[in-house]
Order: C-alpha cells, then structure tokens, then sequence
C-alpha cells in the first residue's frame, strides 16, 4: 500500500473523511460538485474516453488545449490526456495546480526523442532552427526555437525565412508532410507515434474497396503510404471540419478512435468508420493505451485529493516557456 492509500485510510478510520465505495458514487455528479467547489477546470483530449469528454468544459487538439490553458481563470486545471499536455499547462500556469488522473498517460511519440539524444543532434547542426512538435517534453521544448501543433505548423515553418535551415522533431512522419508542403528540406528526427504507425495499408485499401463511397481522411502523424490515400489530410479539429463541410456521407477516419466521439456528435447524420489498425484488437481500429489510462474514477480521485499533481522546474519551465509563447503569438 502506498503513502497516499495509508493515509486515506487513517482518515476514513478517524472519521475525518466520508468516503463512499465506488458503487455509491455518481462519478458525474460527484465531478461536477467538485468542479464548483474547487473552482476546477476539466481540459480533454479528443481521444479522452466517451465519459470524460462529455464532463469536460473544453475538448479539442493540442494547439486548442494550449490555448484554453494559457487563458483560464480557474484555480484548479484537470488535464484530460497525456503527461507532455499537463506540462504544457503547468508551464503556462506555474502558480496554478495542475492535475492529470494517471501519471502514466505518457506519449510513445515524446518518449521517442530523449532529451540527451536531441541535445547532442542539434549541436552538431548548429546553423539550424529548430521547430518542435508539442508533443514532446518540457527539456525538448528548451532546446526549441519554436513550437507547433499539426494544426499550425505550416504556419509556424512558414514563418521562417525560405533560406534558414531547420531541424523538425520528433515525428518524422508529420515533418515529412510538412516538407512536401511547404518545400523545404528540413532535417527530421526519427520519431513516431505508434498508434499511427499502427495503420494497415493493406486493411485500409480493403475497406475502402468495401465502402467506395467514403472518402478516406486522415492525421498527418500517419506514415506517408497513409497519407496518399486520404483526400484530406489534417489535425484533429482539421478533421471534425473537414467532416462537417464535406458534401460526402461516409468517412473512413486514420487517426485515434477516440475522435469519433466527436464527430459523431457534430455530424449524426454521417457514416465515420475507423481505419483499420495492423494487430488485432478489441475495436479493430488505432488506440492510444495512454490516453485510455485516464478513467472517470480516475478523474473523480484526483480532483477529491488534488492528486497527482504536475511539477515543473521553475528554471527548466521558464526556457520551455518560450517557444510556446512564440506558437501561441503566432497562432
């Protein structure tokens, strides 16, 4: 048992706290009392689960949740979604409480680029800017002119002159469309997400030869034999927009299931169906098992105990703090 748990149960056996067991409680009534009495905001990602998304006040991509954490004016941020998001808001709010409901939601994608590795790549580089995609970590971002959001970044690359030299990490795949896009030639870090890596060309060629009529969209982090089959290619809200103004009826969607959500809410009368992923698996599309960790009992518990709490260095966060502020300003 660990600290937290003794202590919670020398609580309860002095009668200090009136826990309920899991069975009694109402998680979303229980979230939204605690929301009210901890002046608490709940920030969520797209690929947060069904019930997380429904409680939370803001849902969107990274470049949103940025946004919406460097405004709010609640004392409490609950950050739905991985550990490099929690980070960010912490590092935008130092003097305000950050929580996330599991500290092992991590990233594959920000875990693929250590920060001792990076360090050592762009010093040998040294006429080169470097542009970080935000998922990455808070020592990743100090070594970072600028950082971007699949829905900025041409923006943010653009920003440069054609003729300086770029570094673009850590995923290799969005940096690759990025350089199609733009046409430049930056030096990509060899970094993926596994769940869009995870796509199967062969099942997805296949699917799409089942439903003809849809038309195939996908997240820029997909590999580029992905992305050749998609008649639009963006971010997550990038996506939801797309789906919304689209003449077409049926989408077959490359990116994290849990976006379907969403899309299925602002588009009911449409036909989404989740590209297939290479193993079998209980849904037959791409997961994140990091963003699932977070559960509502989870999110119930963290914001009963204010626990468990992001902490940055406050020198470390105050470099991290830079190029996020360049994203936002330029965004």
């Amino acid at each position: 048992m660990d600290t937290l748990d003794t202590a919670k149960e020398n609580m309860i056996s002095k009668g200090f706290l009136d826990v309920k067991t899991p069975e009694q409680l109402n998680y979303v009534e229980e979230i939204v009392k605690l929301k009210k009495e901890k002046n608490a905001v709940i920030l969520a990602h797209y690929y947060q689960e069904e019930a997380i998304q429904d409680i939370a006040d803001f849902v969107g991509d990274s470049l949103a949740l940025a946004q919406e954490a460097a405004k709010t004016d609640a004392d409490i941020i609950v950050f739905a979604g991985v550990h490099f998001m929690a980070e960010t808001a912490k590092i935008l709010n130092p003097k305000k409480k950050v929580l996330l409901p599991d500290l092992k939601a991590g990233c594959s994608l920000a875990d693929s680029c250590p920060p001792a590795d990076f360090k050592a790549f762009k010093e040998a580089h040294p006429d080169h800017k470097v542009v970080t995609y935000i998922n990455c970590s808070a020592e990743i971002k100090t070594l970072s002119d600028v950082v971007c959001t699949s829905s900025n970044a041409i923006k943010i690359i653009e920003s440069f002159p054609k003729e300086q030299k770029l570094i673009f990490a850590p995923d290799k795949n969005l940096g690759d469309y990025l350089n199609k896009q733009t046409g430049r030639d930056m030096l990509l870090w060899d970094g993926a997400c596994m769940v869009h890596e995870a796509f199967s060309i062969e099942k997805l060629l296949d699917l799409h030869n089942e439903h003809p009529d849809a038309e195939i969209i996908a997240h820029p982090e997909s590999p580029s034999h992905i992305l050749k089959t998609a008649s639009y290619i963006g971010s997550t809200a990038g996506l939801l927009a797309y789906a919304k103004k689209s003449e077409k009826n049926k989408f077959i969607v490359a990116t994290e299931a849990g976006i379907l959500h969403e899309m299925i809410k602002q588009v009911p009368e449409k036909t989404l169906i989740p590209a297939p992923a290479e193993e079998d698996n209980t849904c037959a599309c791409s997961e994140c098992a990091y963003m699932k960790l977070n559960t509502m009992k989870k999110l119930y518990t963290c914001m009963q105990y204010e626990l468990p709490a992001i902490d940055v260095d406050e020198e470390l966060a105050e470099k991290a703090l830079l190029p996020i502020e360049r994203m936002l300003s330029l965004s």
